[in-house]
């Protein structure tokens, strides 16, 4: 790889093409690539342009797996998703598409047996004491508080309803 020298357009099309062949990869990402390896705003947008055209970044597409992968595999509910997504700069649009697709039952499908397990390590004076820390940890991992509260309404006192 280059040290000193700035990198050309043609170059940075080539990596960047065999990078997105392998993964996906949205535009945000192909532009810092590109910033640091000094190619210049000029071709840097032709870059894109031809990354795009040939179908290499398509950010909705990218969206699509980065959604199915970070809901599925990371266990993330919705707002944690929607704000990785504004931090990678997809469009808002796009987004939203994305995850209006997911339904609520695929979140609840993963969140209740994630609290279930929570609950066996969480210790606490009382059990509203337990609870406040079972919501505050499912809000941290981006579930809302309509889907944490569908999943807390306890038939027996130890187990979530499946």
């Amino acid at each position: 790889m280059q040290t000193n020298k700035e990198m050309t357009g043609q170059q940075a099309y080539q990596k960047l093409s065999a990078l997105c062949a392998r993964s996906e990869h949205c535009q945000q990402e192909m532009l810092d690539k590109m910033r640091q390896w000094g190619v210049s705003e000029e071709e840097q947008a032709q870059v894109m342009a031809r990354l795009i055209k040939e179908k290499y970044v398509d950010d909705s597409r990218f969206a699509r797996a980065f959604v199915y992968d970070k809901i599925r595999y990371n266990k993330w509910g919705r707002r944690k998703v929607e704000q990785a997504l504004w931090m990678k700069h997809i469009d808002e649009s796009i987004g939203q598409q994305v995850l209006d697709e997911v339904d609520d039952e695929e979140y609840l499908q993963i969140l209740r047996p994630m609290l279930r397990q929570k609950q066996r390590s969480i210790k606490g004076g009382s059990e509203y004491e337990r609870s406040m820390k079972l919501i505050k940890f499912a809000i941290g991992r981006g579930f809302t508080m309509n889907l944490i509260r569908q999943c807390m309404e306890v038939n027996d006192e130890n187990e979530f309803p499946d």
